[in-house]
């Protein structure tokens, strides 16, 4: 079941501990004694460790993981964040693919069928919360960046095709694209007849 069972009391220092985090050094173990020195000392906030290890920065013992140094890296901290929050909570981005998008009362339903009634209302409130918080500071953005991606691939993979058949001399290729090609030749200044027939029979032979 990928549904994490651990959640947060309180998020109301959520960002604030995740922003402290982010610029300390990382310990060799994430303890409360390490977040009682970045200056979070309730035990509402302690709880952060579980939902650490929920979501792949932390192993059992509290050792950081490689997830979190790349957390730590503030330019990926809220992608790496939502990596792991689609993998912590990957029942519910299995009933919606946009799971991030959903809202507190929708998050809420879905977690009691998920739980199949085994958790009381207050700790589904509870799961709700954690989960909104943290998809809130989380990054969902690399998705739209990838497509961007993809596509401006697709068009520079359609100009080296196009570079190539240039080269070549060979038949325009295939594509799902609907391009038109515009082909000017230049013809050389020559008063030998017999250029220009190879010249068109070349490209009768290679483009008709």
């Amino acid at each position: 079941m990928a549904l994490t069972n651990s959640y947060l009391t309180s998020t109301k220092n959520l960002e604030s501990i995740i922003n402290s985090v982010i610029n300390a050094k990382a310990p060799d173990r994430f303890t409360n004694k390490f977040l009682e020195d970045l200056g979070y000392k309730s035990s509402n906030d302690r709880l952060v460790v579980g939902m650490f290890k929920a979501l792949g920065l932390l192993d059992d013992s509290g050792q950081p993981l490689q997830r979190y140094y790349e957390f730590l890296d503030q330019t990926q901290t809220g992608k790496i964040l939502a990596i792991g929050i689609e993998e912590a909570y990957g029942d519910l981005f299995n009933l919606r693919k946009d799971a991030q998008n959903m809202s507190n009362d929708e998050v809420k339903n879905k977690l009691k069928t998920l739980t199949q009634g085994q958790k009381s209302d207050k700790v589904i409130g509870l799961m709700a919360m954690t989960f909104r918080a943290f998809c809130d500071l989380a990054d969902w953005s690399e998705e739209t960046e990838i497509q961007g991606s993809s596509e401006n691939t697709a068009v520079q993979n359609e100009r080296n095709d196009f570079a190539g058949f240039e080269k070549r001399g060979s038949k325009v290729p295939k594509t799902d694209m609907n391009l038109h090609y515009n082909i000017q030749i230049h013809l050389p200044e020559t008063t030998n007849m017999a250029v220009y027939d190879a010249i068109f029979q070349s490209l009768k032979k290679h483009l008709l």
